[in-house]
C-alpha cells in the first residue's frame, strides 16, 4: 500500500483578508496587488512571488492615504 501523499505546501501570500480594489490605482487596499496579480498568484513561480512581495510595500504610495485608513 502506498503512503498517503503529503499535503501541498502553503504558498506565501501578502493577503490580509481585506479584498477591495482601489479604482484609481487598480491595487488591492489590503495587499497592494493588482487584480491580475491576485488571479495569477498560484501560477507564479516562488521567485516571481518573492520579487513581487518585495515590491508591494513601495506601492502603498500609489493609494490615497484616506482610503488606506478605511481598511487598516
Amino acid at each position: 500500500m502506498a503512503a498517503p501523499a503529503a499535503p501541498p505546501r502553503a504558498i506565501a501570500t501578502p493577503c490580509i483578508q481585506v479584498c477591495a480594489i482601489d479604482g484609481e490605482s487598480g491595487l488591492c487596499l489590503g495587499c497592494y496587488r493588482s487584480l491580475k496579480e491576485v488571479a495569477s498568484w498560484t501560477r507564479f513561480t516562488d521567485a516571481e512571488r518573492a520579487a513581487l512581495m518585495d515590491e508591494l510595500p513601495h506601492r502603498r504610495d500609489r493609494i490615497d492615504p484616506k482610503k488606506l485608513g478605511l481598511v487598516r
